[in-house]
């Protein structure tokens, strides 16, 4: 689904590849209170940093959790769109809110029906970058 996309830049027309990386607790990276979603869109890393928060609403609104596996294909719906509606200008971090990442986590599983329809997270090992 959204783990491993291409897409078309609605500015240039550049046909763009988007590969999920890792999904990091940014607590500990920067301070934030919000998980960051790396992907790499042709090479360059994109960040999706989604309040913890959203988390809890999830929760509190569906007595579901939001699994690594379903805020990875949030975050991966919501860069799709951000590219393809013009949004993406070739920033390295784009911050939701909690009801975008509410939103985004409602189609994604409209889309697949269901957790378990949801394709597997491979961790790669070019994840982070070497030192």
């Amino acid at each position: 689904m959204y783990e491993d996309f291409h897409t078309t830049d609605r500015w240039t027309g550049e046909d763009l590849h988007c590969r999920w990386k890792a999904n990091i607790v940014a607590i500990a990276t920067r301070h934030a209170d919000a998980v960051d979603v790396r992907f790499d869109v042709n090479g360059r890393p994109v960040w999706i940093a989604m309040p913890c928060l959203a988390w809890v609403e999830q929760k509190k609104r569906t007595g579901h959790v939001i699994t690594d596996t379903l805020a990875a294909q949030a975050a991966g719906r919501y860069l799709k769109k951000a590219i393809e509606s013009g949004y993406d200008n070739g920033r390295e971090m784009y911050t939701m809110t909690i009801e975008e990442v509410l939103s985004q986590v409602d189609e994604v599983l409209h889309e697949a029906g269901h957790t378990h329809n949801l394709p597997y997270l491979v961790p790669l090992d070019d994840a982070q970058p070497q030192v």
